[in-house]
């Protein structure tokens, strides 16, 4: 991979990525974190890749201005927690903590995103530890270890042993949104694919699984805009 500039207000860096199964230039913009990337054939001259780019520069403006800002958590502002926006708040104690509809945290400008990423991969691994156990429990199954991971690809994978892994980012949902995650991953302990089959193990046990997988089709990304480190 190779590093170039699209000129204008303000320049842009585009990644170039050369891959033997490209068959023609194609350029993608990441919601995550706003890398523009141009793919292109072996064989295609670098100028001619650059000329292809800046023929589709609006499009790429466009899409970078549509990107939501990176946030970090900081006192006064405020943070997604199962849905809703909890406002930060400055109090006693070591750890960021849930009192009276805000989360408090200690008054250390320079802790706050850190105790505040703390406290939501706390809560995320006790909500899908007992989401997991209760999905198992309806279909009789079992399942192996729980990770939580800051993944950017997946929000959950099931391995062939039964191990579980989810994205911690997942409690800034709506509740619905991390149960039905929950239940899709424990559904592969009965199928190991996407197939028909799978889809009614998941209605099974989540009977309106279309309106939680759509919002994370639609919203989910942006559980990606909060930072918790520098």
């Amino acid at each position: 991979m190779s590093q170039a500039i699209l000129p204008g207000d303000p320049p842009i860096s585009i990644t170039l990525r050369r891959s033997a199964r490209a068959r023609r230039i194609s350029l993608r913009v990441s919601r995550l974190d706003g890398r523009v990337t141009l793919s292109l054939p072996k064989w295609t001259p670098e100028r001619e890749a650059l000329e292809f780019a800046q023929e589709k520069e609006r499009w790429i403006r466009a899409n970078l201005e549509g990107r939501p800002e990176d946030a970090m958590p900081q006192i006064g502002g405020t943070i997604l927690f199962e849905g809703a926006e909890l406002p930060i708040l400055a109090g006693k104690g070591r750890a960021a903590r849930l009192e009276q509809g805000a989360l408090i945290v200690p008054p250390n400008p320079d802790m706050v995103a850190p105790r505040v990423g703390a406290f939501l991969k706390l809560q995320a691994r006790a909500r899908l530890v007992e989401a997991s156990a209760r999905y198992a429990d309806a279909l009789g199954v079992s399942h192996g270890r729980i990770t939580l991971r800051d993944t950017r690809s997946r929000w959950g994978s099931c391995a062939a042993n039964g191990n579980l892994m989810y994205s911690w980012r997942l409690i800034m949902a709506p509740r619905n949104v991390l149960d039905y995650v929950a239940a899709h991953e424990v559904a592969h302990r009965v199928e190991m694919n996407h197939s028909a089959d799978f889809w009614a193990v998941v209605a099974q046990i989540y009977p309106d699984y279309s309106r939680p997988r759509a919002w994370l089709r639609r919203e989910g990304q942006a559980l990606h805009r909060y930072r918790f480190t520098d």
